[in-house]
């Protein structure tokens, strides 16, 4: 999603840019809140093997910082110094890309939201959740 000009790098001129590493699409409003109050020109979205490597993080591997190297190589070659990076998935994925993002000069955040939850009894005796999450603001993770 470009939203201004950039330079033969893809990189931003005219202001900062947000990476997306997100499980799940920007929504209008996340994308209206970024461009409004972040002042962001540009939304970066990884490649679509690379997306799949932040969706998927298999949950028997003890140890994924080497699982996560093509995104932190994507991320070198897309973010500038002072971009944000809104990072939100696996727990120990985020907080390793978090780490990352602010030792290398980027902007880490991630959405907050209202979250609303339904319960259903079914009729094989389980219990069907069903959440609605709305957009609310950008935080900056604290270190």
């Amino acid at each position: 999603m470009d939203m201004g000009a950039v330079d033969g790098n893809g990189a931003s001129i005219e202001g900062k840019s947000l990476i997306l590493l997100f499980n799940h699409r920007l929504t209008r409003k996340q994308e209206e809140a970024a461009l409004q109050t972040l002042n962001v020109t540009r939304i970066a979205e990884p490649p679509a093997d690379l997306a799949l490597i932040w969706r998927e993080v298999p949950p028997e591997l003890k140890e994924i910082h080497g699982y996560l190297e093509p995104i932190r190589r994507w991320l070198r070659s897309e973010a500038r110094l002072g971009d944000y990076v809104l990072i939100q998935g696996d727990f120990g994925a985020t907080y390793l890309m978090v780490t990352y993002a602010i030792e290398n000069g980027y902007i880490p955040i991630y959405s907050t939201t209202y979250r609303m939850a339904v319960e259903e009894d079914e009729r094989d005796d389980s219990i069907k959740v069903t959440h609605n999450f709305q957009h609310r603001i950008f935080r900056k993770y604290a270190r």
